[in-house]
């Protein structure tokens, strides 16, 4: 069964069938989050930059799609998505959007998932500038959709891509991309 599922029922009265569309079950977002696990966490390891933090912002993602409003099956995957990064938002920054966290964290052993990789260097970015290149190079969402759900305005979502996108154009960066010598392509966060 796929996430994209139509009951047709006849209606008596026209003679019509009309389509109702079936929304995404506790059930399918479980399977869903279970399918998808390393993916889910991956990307909310990556805009958090902890661990900790990271599974918090996992677990409150599944319970905000279990017990949040009904979605369409058709848009689970990217509500599951939207879920995490909106729990890591809130845990990243506060309410008045103040950064909670004001120093990068170090790279941890138990970080194997970027430790080697070039994503190791964009969990070391700022916050601002964490949230901006993952929602907006990475998962796709728009300026306006990342000022809107970063409580910023469009151009400092602008100012903190451009700045994470000069720090991942460094030397350092750009060495590690050469020495790998595979092919650069686009990337989401659900390819890790």
């Amino acid at each position: 069964m796929g996430w994209m599922e139509e009951v047709y029922k006849s209606n008596s009265t026209r003679g019509a069938a009309d389509v109702i569309a079936i929304y995404t079950t506790r059930r399918d977002f479980c399977q869903l989050f279970q399918e998808d696990m390393r993916g889910l966490y991956a990307l909310s390891l990556l805009l958090t930059a902890d661990s900790e933090m990271a599974e918090r912002c996992f677990v409150a993602g599944l319970d905000d799609c279990i017990k949040g409003n009904p979605v369409f099956r058709g848009w689970a995957y990217a509500w599951s998505r939207r879920a995490v990064i909106t729990n890591a938002i809130r845990t990243v920054f506060s309410p008045g959007g103040v950064n909670l966290r004001s120093s990068a964290p170090e790279i941890k052993s138990e970080w194997n998932l970027f430790a080697d990789g070039c994503l190791a260097t964009v969990i070391q970015l700022d916050p601002l500038e964490r949230f901006a290149f993952v929602m907006s190079l990475l998962e796709g969402y728009s300026d306006h959709e990342c000022a809107v759900l970063l409580n910023k305005s469009r151009s400092e979502v602008v100012a903190a891509r451009t700045r994470a996108l000069q720090h991942l154009g460094g030397p350092d960066f750009s060495v590690e991309m050469i020495k790998k010598k595979e092919p650069v392509r686009a990337i989401s966060a659900a390819d890790l």
